[in-house]
């Protein structure tokens, strides 16, 4: 079993318990920290007043039904969308709202989404070397070893060379998690990164995260796999028409879900 850097302790998934403190404790190492924060889509309000903090270390999953706002409050953390009132800092800095500080935000806060987004006409390799060399301004050889190093950590080592067309949805997501790796960010994000894939590669996806958890990565995660929330999880931040509903440890939430609304919502997804 391998240690978090705070001492918490996890198994891999296969049905193990899993070591995780107190979540509703209070975080003076906060990384991420959004203060009533409000988005509306024209006449939709799909972030309303959300308040959230998220601990250096901290693995921290988004759920609930479709249409609920997780993706939105995802994206909003990297300024992917814009928000329209209240306040997101990462790392005690305000979210810059363009240019270059902004792309240096980027470069630390690395986002893994559904549809792989890479490169179709570089080789693997070339995928994992480019962000070093145009952001971190790291010579070829420097970004190709470090490159090698990722793609070994998540299991497409032998892929390096090929092309993503001839690669799995699973293998180029996890090309795409080791891409983001590369920039040495402070967080990831991932938003339902494996919404888009085929049944069977959904756990060497899932299995890659729960590596970066257990080495202490911090993490923001939306997604429907219900396995991995309660694997991997310090917290569970239950979203549903655009409000954060309950906010709470896995064992919490999944064994005794307060409001109706979430236990609505687990009736469905836990008996299918």
């Amino acid at each position: 079993m391998r240690p978090f850097r705070d001492g918490r302790s996890m198994k891999p998934m296969s049905g193990a318990t899993v070591s995780k403190g107190n979540a509703t404790q209070p975080r003076s190492d906060a990384l991420i920290a959004l203060s009533n924060v409000n988005k509306h889509f024209g006449a939709l309000h799909v972030l309303q007043n959300i308040d959230l903090t998220i601990a250096r270390g901290e693995v921290v999953v988004v759920i609930g039904p479709s249409g609920g706002g997780k993706s939105t409050l995802c994206r909003a953390i990297n300024r992917l969308e814009t928000i329209d009132s209240g306040e997101i800092a990462i790392d005690g800095k305000p979210l810059p709202a363009e240019g270059k500080e902004l792309a240096r935000l980027r470069a630390d806060v690395g986002m893994v989404f559904q549809s792989f987004n890479l490169f179709a006409h570089k080789t693997v390799l070339e995928n994992v070397m480019l962000g070093q060399i145009k952001v971190r301004k790291k010579d070829k050889k420097t970004a190709a070893e470090r490159a090698r190093s990722l793609l070994d950590r998540v299991g497409v080592a032998t892929q390096a060379d090929k092309y993503p067309a001839q690669l799995s949805g699973g293998q180029q997501q996890r090309v795409a998690i080791a891409r983001a790796l590369a920039m040495d960010p402070k967080v990831m994000l991932f938003d339902e990164p494996t919404s888009a894939l085929d049944p069977e590669m959904i756990n060497e996806v899932l299995e890659v995260m729960q590596q970066l958890a257990r080495d202490g990565m911090t993490m923001v995660v939306v997604t429907h796999e219900m396995g991995f929330a309660r694997s991997a999880a310090n917290r569970v931040v239950f979203m549903a028409d655009g409000r954060i509903v309950e906010e709470t440890t896995p064992e919490e939430f999944f064994t005794h879900p307060r409001s109706d609304r979430a236990k609505d919502f687990l009736s469905k997804i836990l008996h299918h």
